[in-house]
């Protein structure tokens, strides 16, 4: 790449990275250590960072979000530049409800009168969703559809599918404050965000970055983990289980592998 080329970033939490200094845009809880800002600086590249904390495969293509505070994004895709010659796309978690749900459990077992309880948890009244196909579908179909949208602005820009690191493996138990019944159930969510972006890399032929795969053994607990502990402080609730900056590191430097092979 050359310095004049451009990227653009799409996607959730664990594109935006929550939890991360320095803040980037605090509404947004969104990281100037986050991997797009990694790359872009690896890279010399301009970015154009639209990513939002809590954003759905919905969000990012055509249904404004508003976030905590009560600030409203437009849909993310209104905002890639026609011109864009690399898009970066994380979401999809949250279609399946994954960090949410981290979140709910690990407040309601450690913190059980916290405001966090039934904020999180009007979510979740049938208890931790599991995923279905269903769901595992209707995410994919939004992936699928974001790629599409993203070519349909920027045709002439590669799209770069980067799935969501490792949170938890079966080691992270003592680390964590889920029972192993909990874990499993994440566990299940975790492999099925991995399946959702297997399955619409393979439907619209757009590369995949498996950040899953590079992360496997630096889950929470583990001797480096590149993730976010859960933080038991409502100031930083928000970072809880997600990339760390060494985990968004490790995202900046595989894609900056790939572009540059």
């Amino acid at each position: 790449m050359t310095t004049h080329q451009l990227i653009a970033a799409l996607g959730s939490s664990f594109a935006a990275g929550p939890g991360i200094e320095p803040v980037a845009d605090p509404a947004a809880m969104r990281s100037q250590r986050n991997y797009a800002h990694q790359l872009a600086d690896r890279l010399g590249a301009k970015l154009v960072d639209l990513t939002v904390s809590g954003a759905t495969t919905a969000t990012v293509v055509d249904t404004p979000q508003e976030v905590l505070g009560g600030a409203v994004f437009p849909p993310q895709l209104d905002g890639v530049p026609e011109d864009a010659d690399v898009v970066t796309v994380t979401a999809g978690g949250n279609d399946l409800q994954f960090a949410p749900a981290l979140l709910w459990v690990a407040w309601a077992r450690l913190e059980p009168t916290s405001p966090m309880v039934p904020t999180l948890g009007a979510m979740f009244s049938d208890g931790v969703p599991a995923p279905t196909q269903q769901a595992i579908e209707q995410a994919t179909a939004g992936l699928v559809r974001i790629v599409e949208a993203v070519r349909a602005k920027a045709p002439n820009a590669r799209v770069m599918l980067v799935d969501y690191l490792t949170v938890l493996d079966e080691n992270s138990m003592s680390s964590t404050p889920f029972t192993d019944l909990e874990i499993g159930q994440f566990l299940e969510i975790q492999d099925a965000i991995g399946q959702v972006f297997s399955d619409a890399a393979a439907r619209t032929g757009a590369d995949l970055i498996s950040a899953s795969s590079l992360s496997a053994g630096h889950a929470v607990g583990s001797v480096e983990p590149w993730v976010q502990p859960f933080y038991q402080v409502m100031e930083r609730t928000g970072g809880s289980f997600h990339p760390n900056e060494a985990g968004m590191t490790a995202i900046a430097a595989e894609l900056e592998r790939v572009l540059t092979s």
